[in-house]
């Protein structure tokens, strides 16, 4: 039988382990799901809301088994108390826009005719989840996917192993049937033979290039519904209007939060020729104040990365950059933890340009290229100089020069005076090799739903 393990990254011990389920046993699953999502659909509406945010809030009372457990399985440090100020603030919003984004659409309504659009559940919906943050990414899609009146089949990294079976105890002890919210463990083989088999009616995949085009790849003729978060290369971009403390502040809590290991975190800063000086200046004083270490240490500000083929990447890019004429400016004496596996220092890297793949390749490291610019138009060049496109974070005083600009910017999100950071009403979709579809907003539970329209005349004369 094979198993599928969680390798800690904080002492490089097995920290879980769980029997991956064949192929039949997974069909199983799905058709449990199946046979259980019209009834589940039936329920009203706000029964439906009111089953998803308590079991929202039942993960809220599992804090002191979920915060450490984080720790374990990622390296995300206890200080920061797991992700539930994202997962709550996602979780509340989508529940308060679902009844109007699954309103139909009234075309008329009349003695003669009937005449409207409704929105349907597409059925199995299958979530497959990051580690990186493996509660707030998931929760983007089962929130709305289970308030639409959708059953949810949940597959988690092995890197955060454990993450999908808290999700389904909190959600089955707040009340949502067992069958309506499964998790199962999976290798990467069955994942595609159940896909390829149009086992399921949407498939929600966050992760990497590589993963995603072996999703569309299983899904090739099945007509599956794919939303797809891949890849991203994020820039920040300071004009010489910005306030330079608070761009510091945000763009380097951007780059290296959580090791750097973000979706949207700020991998690339373009700064405008007047500021560049300070700005490196500031920015290399602030990463240099992170406290490296054992996560499980209240003390630790940075914690290791999930896994020690990660920082490897990430040290690779460095190297070959430095050898390409970038320089390093972060004192790597300042951190004696780095011990050349999963605990990696933060670094900042000057002189740096994209002849360089730490420009140009996602590093999901907490590490930052910074490059000076002189105008508007060499900095949008800059930023659209990617295969990748989530979102990009534009620091100035001045609306309508970041609105301008921002439409020239190929995009999911523009951001102006802020980074790293997921507005739940918004859609938060991306462009280019980053993916395709949206989550959260109306739009995520227009892509969670099907149309269907409803003519009804009621005269025959």
């Amino acid at each position: 039988m094979a198993m599928i393990q969680c390798i800690s990254p904080v002492d490089g011990s097995v920290y879980a382990e769980r029997a991956a389920l064949s192929f039949d046993a997974a069909k199983d699953v799905v058709a449990r799901a199946r046979k259980a999502q019209k009834a589940w659909a039936k329920r009203p509406l706000e029964e439906r809301v009111q089953l998803v945010l308590k079991g929202a809030a039942r993960l809220n009372e599992m804090s002191d088994v979920v915060v450490p457990e984080l720790a374990w399985q990622m390296g995300r440090p206890i200080k920061y108390g797991g992700e539930y100020k994202g997962f709550n603030e996602r979780s509340n919003y989508v529940a308060s826009i679902a009844a109007d984004a699954l309103a139909p659409v009234v075309v008329e309504e009349s003695d003669r005719f009937e005449r409207r659009i409704e929105r349907e559940a597409h059925g199995v919906v299958f979530v497959v989840a990051p580690w990186n943050y493996p509660y707030m990414t998931a929760i983007n899609t089962i929130a709305p996917a289970l308030m639409a009146g959708n059953t949810v089949v949940l597959k988690h990294a092995s890197q955060t192993l454990l993450v999908g079976e808290r999700l389904v105890q909190a959600f089955i002890e707040a009340g949502v049937p067992e069958d309506v919210f499964q998790n199962v463990f999976l290798d990467h083989q069955t994942t595609s033979a159940l896909i390829a088999a149009g086992s399921f009616n949407f498939v929600n995949f966050t992760g990497s290039v590589e993963g995603g085009r072996s999703m569309e790849r299983a899904a090739a003729g099945t007509f599956t519904g794919l939303g797809l978060e891949l890849g991203g290369k994020d820039p920040g971009y300071v004009m010489e209007d910005a306030d330079l403390e608070a761009a510091v502040d945000t763009l380097m809590d951007g780059a290296t939060y959580n090791s750097g290991q973000c979706c949207c975190g700020i991998e690339r800063i373009y700064v405008h020729e007047s500021l560049y000086d300070a700005f490196v200046e500031k920015s290399v004083a602030w990463v240099s104040n992170y406290k490296l270490g054992n996560p499980l240490d209240p003390e630790t500000s940075l914690g290791p990365m999930a896994n020690k083929r990660f920082a490897k990447v990430v040290r690779e890019q460095i190297a070959d950059a430095v050898s390409k004429g970038a320089k390093a400016l972060v004192d790597p004496k300042l951190f004696p933890q780095d011990d050349g596996g999963a605990y990696l220092a933060p670094q900042v890297l000057v002189d740096v340009d994209h002849s360089m793949a730490f420009m140009r390749e996602e590093t999901f490291g907490p590490a930052v290229g910074i490059m000076k610019v002189k105008s508007d138009e060499e900095a949008l060049a800059l930023m659209n100089d990617s295969q990748y496109g989530l979102t990009a974070s534009l620091w100035t005083k001045d609306a309508e020069r970041a609105a301008r600009l921002g439409r020239e910017i190929e995009t999911g999100t523009v951001f102006m005076n802020r980074a790293d950071y997921l507005d739940p009403a918004l859609c938060w979709t991306g462009v280019k090799e980053t993916g395709r579809g949206g989550s959260l907003s109306i739009i995520g539970f227009q892509n969670l739903t099907r149309p269907k329209s409803f003519h009804l005349k009621k005269v025959t004369a």
